[in-house]
């Protein structure tokens, strides 16, 4: 399969992951101590201590950005234009996923600038795609 859509496959299946972990992180404290009533989940989060919080927004940025990311593979494959992305497609599913794994773990400034460079990695991958397509 074209790397592009490996990638897209990925990005999609991490999101899913993510997803698997936040849901199951709710359970369990619907079920252990913190009783937070099944329908009274804050969508972003914030209703859930330290680690269900992080999954949660790790979740929300994949969700964020993957519908970017099927964009340009999307345009890529349509005008024939996969060359542009086949070397490089895998970064930005690498960096999505370091990206997430260090949001997980921590918050701390450190911790925040590694997953802000990771990011940073996908941005720019993904507005060199959508330059070299356009131009």
């Amino acid at each position: 399969m074209n790397p592009a859509l490996t990638a897209l496959a990925g990005f999609a299946g991490w999101t899913i992951v993510l997803a698997l972990i936040m849901a199951t992180n709710r359970m369990a404290n619907f079920f252990g101590s913190a009783k937070i009533p099944i329908n009274k989940f804050s969508p972003s989060g914030e209703d859930l201590p330290g680690f269900g919080h992080r999954v949660t927004r790790a979740h929300m940025n994949c969700v964020e950005n993957l519908p970017v990311f099927a964009a340009l593979v999307a345009v890529a494959g349509l005008s024939g234009q996969f060359g542009i992305m086949e070397t490089t497609a895998m970064y930005v599913l690498y960096a999505r996923i370091a990206q997430s794994v260090v949001h997980m773990i921590s918050t701390s400034p450190a911790m925040v600038w590694i997953r802000a460079t990771f990011f940073f990695i996908q941005v720019l991958l993904m507005a060199c795609y959508a330059y070299q397509m356009l131009f």
